[in-house]
C-alpha cells in the first residue's frame, strides 16, 4: 500500500497555488519476506490436513465410538474388553474376570505375575508362572472348592489337605522326610500296601491314647533286617482269620513270661520240675507244670 501526500502552497505575490514534491510511504511486507509467509502458511495447512486424516484413520482402526473404542466398552462398573488384546506396560486393576461362558486366559512369552501391595506399595502376595515353574509368595497360600470349603492350606507352620481323600499316583507312592500323622493307611483295592523305611534311619508306627490297627485281606508282612519291636501300654494282638500266624526268625523271644525252673526227674507225685507254654482259644499265652502228657488242656488259667 502506497500514501501519496501532496501540500500545496500560494505565492506571495500571485494567486496560483505551487505543488510541492510529492512523498511516497510503502507499508506491508514484500520480497523474500512475503515468499517465506505464505511458505509457511502452505506448511500449516498441510500439517493441519495431515493430523486431521491421521485422526480419522485412527477413529476408524480403533472403532472409536460413543461406547468405548473397539472391544473395549467404557460402562458405570469400569471397562469391559472383548476378543485378544496386549498389553505392553503393568495392568493396575481392582477386579479382572471373564464372561460367564469363558475362560480367562493370559499368554505371556517370560512369565505371567500377580502382586498384591499394601497402602505402602510393598508387595504381600504374589503368584508367579513360568515356563518352568509357578511360585506362590504370601503368609498363607489357601485352594477352595466352588462351595467355599478348604481343599488345601498352607502356611510357615503347617499344610493342611482338606479334602476326604489323598491320592498320589507316582509310580514310587510317597516319600516322607519326617514324621506323618494320619489317623488312617489304606491301599487301593486289589493292589498292595508297602511302607518302606529308608536305610539306616530308625522309624516307628505310633498311635499315643488309641489303637494302632494294620490289617490285609490276604495278609500283613513285616520285614526288618534290624529287627522289628512293638510296644504296647496295654494288649498287642496279632490275629489271624484264616490260616497261620507265623514268627519267621531265627530267636522269638517274650522276655516278661513266668521261667520254670529245670529238672530231669519227677518228684513223688510224678510231676516234673518243668513248664510249657500254653495258648488259650481266646489267644491267651500261659506257662503250665509239664507232666507225662499236655496239661494245658486241663488248666483253668483261660
Amino acid at each position: 500500500m502506497m500514501v501519496r501526500e501532496q501540500y500545496v502552497t500560494t505565492l506571495n505575490d500571485t494567486a496560483v497555488p505551487a505543488t510541492e514534491t510529492e512523498h511516497v510511504y510503502r507499508i506491508g511486507i514484500y520480497g523474500w519476506r512475503k515468499r517465506c509467509l505464505y511458505l509457511f502458511v502452505l506448511l500449516l495447512i498441510i500439517i493441519l490436513v495431515v493430523n486431521f486424516g491421521l485422526t480419522i484413520w485412527i477413529l476408524r482402526v480403533t472403532w472409536f465410538n460413543t461406547g468405548g473404542m473397539g472391544y473395549l466398552q467404557v460402562s458405570a462398573d469400569g471397562l469391559r474388553l472383548e476378543g485378544e488384546s496386549e498389553f505392553l506396560f503393568p495392568l493396575y486393576a481392582q477386579d479382572i474376570h471373564s464372561r460367564e461362558d469363558s475362560a480367562l486366559v493370559m499368554h505371556s512369552s517370560d512369565n505371567v505375575t500377580l502382586n498384591a501391595r499394601n497402602a505402602n506399595g510393598d508387595v504381600t502376595g504374589s503368584v508367579s508362572v513360568g515356563p518352568g515353574q509357578a511360585k506362590a509368595f504370601g503368609q498363607h497360600f489357601t485352594v477352595s472348592s466352588s462351595s467355599d470349603s478348604a481343599l488345601f492350606y498352607a502356611d510357615s507352620k503347617e499344610a493342611i489337605v482338606g479334602t476326604g481323600k489323598l491320592r498320589i499316583t507316582g509310580p514310587e507312592g510317597a516319600l516322607f522326610e519326617h514324621s506323618v500323622e494320619t489317623p488312617l493307611v489304606k491301599g487301593e483295592a486289589l493292589k498292595q500296601l508297602s511302607i518302606t523305611i529308608q536305610p539306616r534311619v530308625a522309624r516307628r508306627l505310633e498311635s499315643p491314647t488309641r489303637f494302632l490297627t494294620m490289617e490285609g485281606p490276604k495278609g500283613v508282612l513285616i520285614k526288618a533286617a534290624a529287627g522289628a519291636e512293638a510296644k504296647s501300654s496295654l494288649d498287642v494282638i496279632l490275629h489271624s482269620t484264616e490260616g497261620l500266624l507265623v514268627l519267621d526268625a531265627e530267636t522269638v523271644r517274650l522276655p516278661f513270661l513266668p521261667l520254670g525252673e529245670a529238672g530231669t526227674s519227677a518228684d513223688s507225685q510224678g510231676v516234673y520240675n518243668m513248664f510249657e507254654v500254653c495258648v488259650c482259644p481266646s489267644g491267651k499265652l500261659f506257662l503250665s507244670r509239664a507232666g507225662v502228657t499236655s496239661t494245658c488242656s486241663g488248666s483253668q488259667e483261660c
